[in-house]
């Protein structure tokens, strides 16, 4: 539980508000003191009354108020916290942390605390799918700022998508993870992600056309749960998840020597998009035509096969082993197989044809196929998709 600590929650202004006074309840419910601060936005939409009344404590809202700052009481708040959690977090409070700017009370306190910050963002749909928002989450995401949410939903201005609020529930399971308290705690999880890049010459590769945007929200997923998270990462689009270890390589060898630094572990989940073949005689210099029309012969090697190597070790083996399957034909059998053939205990396999849009885009519909049978799941966000799996993957390990 939360018993003894202390959260700084900053409530920014938007009609997910509201949701900050059960977020309140369920908190002190646990053990924790909340230190509530309200933005004058947020005053249009919960009171500072019904805020005080439910964490039993003093609400914050000016930043120059002569009591408080006589004693600095931006800096006190921020230090004093065990952890700063923004919910909702607007666009405009996400941009004025992207940004450095201390304009309030909320967002100078935000630019001078020490500790973790979490924030749950809730918006309208095209506010959070706006480049802008966008990016100021990958340089909060880049800064070490942890998230939770938003969800897919109806708005209350009518509209569907991502950017409601997580619930309180879903935001307190975060806090706990956090402050390492959740059900993965004290467990390392190796993830791999993204593609491999198999060089022919010194600008051209062989790859494919992952993203890595899975593999990302599995890492972000795991370490919400508390686990310690070794992230290893090809060249992948998506940026990678805040609060792991991020390991970068290129190619399917430096994945796998990686991957092996990176063990002992309980858990390791393969998701990366591993190169089946590497160039043998990939040239030192840029290849170029010599106008005869004859194309270069390429000689192609097997690139090392990184999930059956963890998966059949004898000493040092992790007690869940996890490979993933994108396949385009007799997905169920192919993915039955690659099971039993790597001798990995689980496998998650989704359909990459172009037209299902899954690789590369923002959904998944994947089966998981384990000792027990096999088990689908509806076509979800990829976000949520990771939410399922590690929820799994820390049921398997307790």
């Amino acid at each position: 539980m939360l018993a003894g600590r202390r959260v700084l929650l900053v409530i920014g202004g938007g009609i997910a508000a509201y949701k900050s006074l059960d977020l309140i309840r369920r908190l002190r419910e646990r053990g924790a003191a909340v230190v509530p601060v309200l933005t004058r936005a947020a005053e249009e939409f919960v009171t500072p009354l019904s805020v005080g009344a439910l964490a039993g404590q003093k609400v914050y809202r000016a930043l120059f108020d002569l009591t408080d700052e006589a004693e600095m009481g931006h800096i006190q708040l921020s230090r004093t916290a065990d952890l700063v959690v923004v919910a909702p977090a607007t666009a405009d409070l996400m941009a004025k942390m992207a940004g450095g700017q201390a304009d309030d009370l909320a967002s100078t306190l935000l630019l001078a605390t020490d500790k973790r910050v979490l924030i749950a963002p809730a918006m309208n749909v095209r506010m959070w799918n706006h480049p802008a928002t966008q990016r100021n989450l990958a340089t909060l995401a880049a800064d070490g700022i942890l998230r939770v949410g938003p969800n897919d939903g109806d708005m209350a201005c009518g509209e569907y998508g991502p950017g409601r609020m997580a619930e309180p529930l879903e935001i307190v399971a975060a806090i706990e993870a956090a402050l390492g308290q959740g059900p993965l705690a004290g467990r390392h999880v190796l993830l791999t992600s993204g593609p491999t890049h198999e060089p022919i010459d010194p600008v051209r590769y062989i790859a494919n056309r992952s993203s890595g945007a899975q593999g990302a929200a599995l890492g972000a997923a795991l370490a919400a749960l508390g686990a310690r998270v070794t992230f290893v990462t090809g060249p992948a689009a998506v940026p990678p998840p805040a609060g792991v270890t991020v390991v970068k390589v290129e190619t399917a060898a430096q994945m796998l020597t990686a991957v092996q630094a990176a063990l002992p572990a309980d858990a390791a989940v393969f998701a990366a998009a591993v190169a089946d073949w590497r160039v043998a005689n990939a040239a030192a210099s840029k290849m170029k035509k010599d106008g005869s029309g004859r194309a270069p012969a390429l000689v192609f090697a097997e690139n090392p096969d990184i999930l059956a190597t963890v998966s059949r070790l004898v000493e040092g083996r992790p007690r869940l082993v996890v490979g993933f399957a994108a396949e385009t034909d007799d997905v169920l059998a192919n993915a039955t197989a690659k099971r039993l053939r790597k001798g990995c205990d689980w496998i998650v396999a989704n359909d990459v044809r172009p037209a299902t849009g899954i690789m590369g885009g923002v959904e998944n519909e994947v089966t998981l196929v384990t000792a027990d049978g096999a088990e689908t799941w509806p076509r979800l966000a990829k976000d949520e998709v990771a939410r399922r799996l590690a929820a799994r993957i820390a049921g398997a390990l307790a």
